[in-house]
């Protein structure tokens, strides 16, 4: 059943979001031509009763952030903690937080799902609130460098770009790396693939796109898949094979500790 789940839905992506995309930018793509303006991005912040690391990363980052006009969607996948208490506490117009009502049945609840497809719903009740002309995504227990989003808005408009990511540094037992991006051809998104070629894509916490791209939509079904599991793996990617503009910036603009 999984198979076929994936094959079908697989094939819907295929054949509908280059279509989608055509008529996206048909539709909107006249509005991006002034490089000079200051748009406003969408932040989407998927949460589940983690207030504290929400508090103490991901909201400092984005109220420390040289570029100021965005607006910041924090959804709550039905938290049962202090978090909309205490994101209420923050006097700033741009924070807004939304508690999804409840929390039903989505897929087998095992930890191994949870981290597959556990923001999924969220991510999704974001994309539909939001109000920018670009998307950029935080995780609650993330931190993003004072300039990413001037950075990444900055390198998308130069190169004319619709999606964007960069390099983010990663801290593991005591040790610090930098991620590269993963060749949208190489073997990381398609074990049958015999290159490594096509543009780099970076992690989720680096993503920064057109809000017209918002019709490619989270697959709640990931899980099911064999390959490309993770929820934004699988989106970043059909992204990517709708035929999406990609740019990728060889700067870090994140970064990711232990929590």
């Amino acid at each position: 059943m999984n198979k076929i789940i994936s094959a079908l839905n697989s094939w819907r992506f295929i054949i509908t979001e280059p279509i989608l995309l055509k008529i996206a930018r048909w539709r909107y793509e006249k509005f991006y031509k002034n490089k000079d303006e200051q748009p406003l991005i969408s932040i989407c912040v998927p949460t589940y009763n983690r207030a504290e690391l929400l508090m103490t990363r991901a909201i400092p980052s984005v109220l420390s952030q040289t570029y100021k006009n965005f607006e910041m969607i924090i959804i709550g996948d039905h938290c049962t903690d202090d978090t909309e208490k205490r994101v209420s506490e923050i006097k700033d117009p741009r924070i807004r937080f939304y508690n999804i009502p409840k929390r039903g049945y989505r897929y087998p609840p095992t930890a191994e799902n949870h981290w597959l497809a556990g923001p999924v719903v969220a991510i999704d009740q974001a994309l539909k609130m939001v109000k920018g002309e670009w998307i950029a995504r935080i995780d609650d227990d993330d931190f993003w460098t004072p300039d990413h989003l001037e950075s990444l808005l900055d390198f998308a408009k130069t190169g004319n770009y619709e999606f964007v990511s960069s390099k983010y540094e990663r801290e593991s037992f005591g040790k610090k790396e930098i991620v590269d991006g993963e060749n949208a051809d190489g073997k990381y998104f398609d074990p049958n693939a015999s290159s490594g070629s096509g543009p780099k894509l970076g992690g989720v916490q680096t993503w920064l796109y057109r809000s017209y791209l918002k019709f490619v939509r989270p697959n709640i079904n990931c899980w099911r898949k064999s390959w490309n599991r993770v929820n934004d793996i699988d989106l970043q990617y059909r992204i990517y094979k709708a035929g999406a503009r990609i740019g990728f910036l060889e700067k870090i603009t994140a970064s990711i500790i232990p929590r």
